[in-house]
């Protein structure tokens, strides 16, 4: 069974304590439940209200904590809100770290996305109820999306490290790592804006996964297109 609570917008993956917790265990778990409440909390009023009319206040009193608390846990209500989008990212760098040293790095990266998109015990937070009313609000909403970009390039960021080690090379100084993120994240981007958009409508991009395993085939063939059309050029 999934993790995540299917009448909400947030996780709920707090096990039960074990005997032989540790105090420190149990802090985090306590903390992981508190930052859950916030943001499932900051998600329901933003999209029942909009981002303009919910206060970090409402949001507190929302998950039953105080102004102090939610501060300890998030720099704003948009952050608060897309705590979702931080947390999967990890995710797939942490797939992508696992990847086997012999693939390409775009391979690496597809292959990451893959396993995150179709892990049936932990599924994305876009699947989850209302998620892509959030994802389709995120381009109307510029607190949103400036909080969304920002979540994305740290994303990103450590995603070009993991490739620059992969590579053997540094990415403050080799284009590649970048080069190579940018257009893989770019691509699950672009996939997810059109699901957002038109999964009610099109039934070809009801399924995310799906949607964007066509995503990066189309980057493949463009660029094997221009390769091949490159090498023509007198």
């Amino acid at each position: 069974m999934s993790h995540w609570d299917i009448d909400g917008c947030t996780v709920d993956g707090m096990k039960a304590a074990k005997p032989t917790d540790s105090p420190e265990d149990r802090r985090r778990r306590k903390a992981r439940r508190t930052r859950d409440a916030l943001a499932d909390a900051a998600c329901d009023l933003i999209l029942s209200q909009g981002t303009a009319a919910t206060t970090v206040e409402a949001i507190a009193e929302r998950a039953d904590v105080t102004r102090r608390t939610f501060s300890r846990h998030f720099a704003g209500k948009e952050d608060a809100a897309l705590d979702f989008v931080r947390r999967d990212g990890d995710r797939i760098n942490a797939l992508l770290r696992a990847r086997p040293a012999h693939e390409p790095p775009l391979t690496a990266y597809r292959r990451a996305v893959r396993a995150w998109l179709t892990d049936p015990d932990d599924p994305p937070w876009q699947l989850r109820p209302r998620m892509r009313r959030l994802l389709a609000l995120i381009d109307s909403e510029p607190a949103l999306f400036g909080a969304y970009q920002r979540i994305r390039v740290d994303a990103q960021e450590e995603s070009i490290r993991i490739i620059a080690a992969r590579l053997g090379t540094d990415g403050a100084l080799d284009v590649r790592p970048a080069a190579v993120v940018d257009a893989a994240a770019g691509v699950l981007v672009a996939a997810l804006r059109v699901w957002a958009r038109q999964g009610d409508r099109n039934p070809g991009a009801a399924d995310l996964a799906a949607l964007v395993e066509r995503a990066y085939d189309a980057l493949t063939s463009e660029a094997a297109a221009a390769v091949a059309d490159s090498t023509t050029e007198e």
